[in-house]
């Protein structure tokens, strides 16, 4: 006996199991069948010879989830006689307590309401088994957002008890009133179900109008059940707004871990500053081709462009970075605060860059990628630069110390921020990065490299060189050897060489 229960238990409750396995293939299957017999119906003539058995067929399988239901129920196992001692008669109670329990979830009464369709009037409720399929699929790779719903009733259990409670109560009275008082009066209401009825439509504030006092207590009471349904609408719309945000919140989540995004640039991190750097990006990319997902523990402002995609989590953890699909970027910006000191600010960067190299190397195995995710972190205080490049930042901005450097040269050189800038900004001549011609495989001399290239005459003025070794060397002599895999650095209108990767 103790063999079999377990044996049920693994089939209807452990999901690591083979048994439990095959048991959810066979009743996805039989779903899938049932749902099919009701379309195969539907197209079917009301007179059709081919009805009867196909409704013989469906209410074996409807039995079938009926039995189902009941050995998934009946081989749960309460919680709580794991942990305390029970005497029989206590035991026997905890069974009974936790089984109700478990049947009363909200994941379990769809299933049970889907077999309702037994009755030949309800036959259409089967459909409700196709949420057992997409909430016990994998189509969902990281949270299930059915599950995540289900999870928040269950969670507010008692809150939506009491919702439901007021309601029952107010039925209850109002329709026993109404019946009461206005039964000899009123040839609508001839039974207490047709009382309650007009309470459940009145406090709904349905109000279908085919039931209505004609007495004036019936009158009173009906105003009372007015007021009182506006007060249950307003506890309803308070208990789900609380309940369901944060729920809500993770489906959009969700959706986002879902969706196709491929080769985008994420920026872990938003403050009041950070909408100058989306302006930068808005004129150097297409937001159209390259999507923009903007990553912080905030809900998003509403001065951000609707065109930046909007994630809530924290880039500090692991755990969290699956919301933006990091495997399938192409590049992760990690700006620095400006509401916090440079070190604090700096120490945020880190950490957030040391994140994810450490969650990237974890995806070695299951993701592979053409080029690695390229990242890019600003640092506020020069101490902290050497940290962040060995934390795995690719590129390091030292914003603050260029921004100082360019006023302190422009002191002494008139003009020569202005041209910089210039030379940063989007739109005019700007700084890219090239790969040296395919057939480049030996060592050349930069004079003759220019001459080769010919980049002057095509609107290009290369002005540096980064090395294999990932150093730039800035306009280097004529003599200057370049090694195959350098990558030249020139200022020009647009792209004129291969980008690297």
């Amino acid at each position: 006996m103790r063999a079999l229960a377990d044996l049920l238990h693994a089939a209807f409750h452990e999901r690591d199991t083979r048994l439990y396995r095959v048991v959810q293939g066979t009743v996805w299957t039989l779903i899938l069948t049932s749902v099919l017999l009701l379309v195969v119906e539907a197209l079917l003539p009301v007179d059709s010879p081919a009805l009867l058995p196909l409704r013989r067929i469906d209410v074996v399988l409807l039995s079938t989830f009926a039995v189902e239901i009941l050995l998934r129920v009946g081989s749960y196992r309460p919680p709580a006689l794991a942990v305390f001692r029970r005497p029989p008669g206590g035991r026997f109670r905890t069974h009974v307590r936790g089984r109700l329990q478990f049947l009363m979830r909200p994941i379990m009464l769809v299933d049970v309401v889907a077999v309702l369709a037994l009755f030949p009037e309800l036959r259409a409720l089967r459909l409700l088994r196709l949420l057992r399929l997409l909430r016990s699929s994998r189509v969902f790779r990281y949270r299930n957002p059915f599950a995540i719903l289900l999870q928040a009733f269950e969670e507010n259990g008692v809150l939506f008890t009491l919702a439901f409670g007021v309601l029952g109560t107010a039925t209850l009275l109002g329709g026993t009133s109404m019946y009461l008082v206005e039964v000899r009066d009123n040839p609508s209401i001839a039974t207490l179900l047709d009382g309650m009825w007009w309470a459940l439509v009145t406090t709904t504030t349905v109000g279908f109008g085919d039931i209505a006092p004609v007495t004036g207590l019936g009158r009173l009471i009906g105003a009372v059940m007015m007021v009182a349904g506006m007060f249950t609408l307003a506890l309803f719309a308070g208990i789900v707004g609380s309940s369901l945000v944060s729920s809500v919140v993770s489906v959009r989540e969700e959706q986002f871990r879902m969706s196709e995004y491929v080769n985008h640039i994420v920026v872990c991190g938003y403050d009041q500053s950070t909408h100058l750097m989306l302006e930068a990006l808005r004129a150097e990319l297409d937001l159209v081709e390259t999507r923009v997902v903007l990553f912080d523990t905030h809900e998003r402002p509403r001065d951000v462009p609707p065109e930046f995609v909007w994630v809530q989590g924290d880039a500090t953890k692991e755990s969290e970075l699956d919301k933006v699909r990091l495997t399938h970027a192409a590049a992760v910006i990690v700006p620095g605060e400006r509401d916090t000191t440079p070190q604090a600010a700096d120490a945020r960067s880190i950490l957030i860059t040391f994140t994810i190299r450490s969650y990237l190397s974890r995806q070695r195995g299951h993701v592979r990628r053409r080029f690695p995710l390229y990242v890019v972190v600003e640092i506020l205080d020069s101490e902290n630069v050497d940290h962040a490049r060995k934390a795995g930042a690719d590129e390091v901005l030292e914003t603050r110390k260029i921004g100082y450097a360019m006023i302190a040269h422009a002191v002494g050189y008139h003009g020569t921020a202005t041209a910089m800038s210039r030379v940063l900004m989007s739109g005019a001549h700007n700084v890219y990065i090239g790969v040296l011609p395919g057939h480049r495989n030996e060592p050349v001399a930069f004079g003759d490299l220019l001459v080769e290239m010919q980049l002057s005459k095509r609107g290009g003025l290369v002005v540096g060189l980064r090395t294999a070794a990932g150093d730039e060397v800035i306009n280097p002599p004529k003599e200057y050897v370049v090694h195959p895999g350098t990558q030249l650095l020139y200022l020009a209108e647009q792209p004129l060489l291969d980008p690297p990767g």
